[in-house]
């Protein structure tokens, strides 16, 4: 594990793993939110009588929620603390979660996970903020890699409980599952996490429009969010079109769709591991190469798989473990370069990369919602077309400067 720097760390090297653990298990509540429910979605659209289009409403709905609250949540974190706020959103998650097992309609459930989503979203953001606050240069790249790795935990096994609880009660027990969560994350807030904000930002309309001024306007801050939400977005396209494409589109059982999800999320786990132990050092001209590649090309053949009509499940899942790799080997890399310039608001810089990366999410799911019918190719062409973005906008922003400023 990384150990703090002693200029910024507020936690000592004894308990700098602990912080770790401690984050990434508040930090999994985002990705189980969206993971342990998606072998429900085709029982949901029965349950309500609707179409795919939808339900899929429900996930983009989460994440558009998720998107807008970090540009709140981030700076009330930098006014009045990293624990109060957190402890706030974990309390309204507990509730929504609630109310989203007691849904009557289609379009109840959609506007409770647009809620949800906004307590749910303070995990990350302020997760990344206080890793921040608490480690500097490379040991903050470090730590955001295990954060990530550990937290990945929780999606390996969310599709297998997920359809462990489909086969003995209805999709509303997902929710209180969900809910479940969010108290024990709410515990650890409480008891667990200490206040690690470095100095209180002032909490006025002009302090805020002017921060988020400054960093929209900042190369290569901008730079690194944009690359890292292009490949990101390529994950959320896969999420929302997965258990229909596995389950209805290949005869996928809902005990082997977890299955094929943990090889998924084990891409994750080894992309972030690699970077944590050796790719946190590489130089970014070396290290976004690679990453891109390792996205675009097994999408690439995602594409020509859809075209031949080659629909084995094992054609559709490895290319996405490659490109979960990829978002394991640049995301800790991009969010420590992307926050280093702003210790002073950590939480705001951790919000606005969370917008973006989500609003890009939010956007690829709902492309893949809305032309998803009898065939896997929309999700594949979206999911390509992330890692093109993200391979034009390293090209394009000058990846030189991005080095020197590294």
């Amino acid at each position: 594990m990384p150990t703090a720097s002693p200029a910024s760390s507020k936690a000592s090297a004894s308990t700098s793993s602990r912080l770790i653990y401690i984050v990434a298990a508040v930090v999994a509540l985002g990705p189980l939110s969206i993971d342990l429910y998606l072998p429900a979605l085709p029982a949901m659209r029965e349950h309500f009588g609707v179409d795919i289009a939808a339900v899929q409403l429900t996930l983009s709905s989460y994440l558009l929620g998720f998107s807008l609250f970090h540009l709140v949540c981030g700076p009330l974190s930098d006014r009045f603390g990293r624990r109060p706020v957190l402890a706030a959103g974990m309390s309204v998650y507990i509730v929504m979660s609630i109310l989203c097992a007691h849904a009557e309609s289609i379009e109840a459930l959609i506007a409770y996970r647009f809620l949800q989503a906004m307590g749910a979203c303070c995990a990350p953001t302020l997760g990344r903020a206080i890793v921040r606050d608490c480690y500097s240069g490379p040991a903050a790249v470090k730590a955001l890699a295990y954060v990530s790795s550990l937290m990945a935990i929780a999606p390996v096994f969310a599709p297998s409980l997920g359809g462990f609880l489909l086969n003995y009660f209805d999709w509303q027990m997902l929710f209180y599952a969900l809910a479940l969560a969010g108290t024990i994350a709410l515990l650890l807030t409480i008891f667990a996490i200490d206040e690690s904000l470095p100095m209180a930002q002032a909490l006025k309309p002009t302090t805020i429009a002017a921060n988020f001024l400054t960093l929209l306007l900042h190369r290569q801050y901008m730079a690194h969010v944009l690359i890292a939400s292009c490949i990101y977005s390529g994950a959320f396209a896969f999420l929302s079109g997965v258990s229909f494409i596995l389950i209805e589109f290949m005869g996928v059982s809902t005990q082997l769709f977890g299955l094929y999800f943990f090889c998924i999320v084990i891409g994750y786990i080894c992309g972030n591991l690699f970077t944590a132990k050796i790719a946190h050092s590489w130089p970014i001209a070396k290290l976004y190469p690679i990453s891109i590649a390792t996205a675009i090309i097994p999408a690439a053949a995602m594409i020509l798989f859809s075209y031949l009509e080659w629909y084995r499940p094992l054609l559709f899942v490895l290319p996405v473990v490659f490109n979960t790799m990829a978002i394991g080997l640049l995301l800790p890399r991009a969010m420590g370069e992307a926050l280093k310039p702003f210790a002073h608001m950590a939480a705001t810089a951790s919000a606005m990369m969370g917008f973006m990366q989500m609003a890009l999410a939010a956007l690829a799911g709902g492309l893949v919602g809305g032309f998803l019918h009898d065939s896997p190719m929309p999700m594949a062409l979206v999911i390509f077309g992330g890692s093109a973005l993200a391979l034009m906008l390293w090209l394009c922003m000058q990846p030189r400067s991005l080095t020197d400023a590294s």
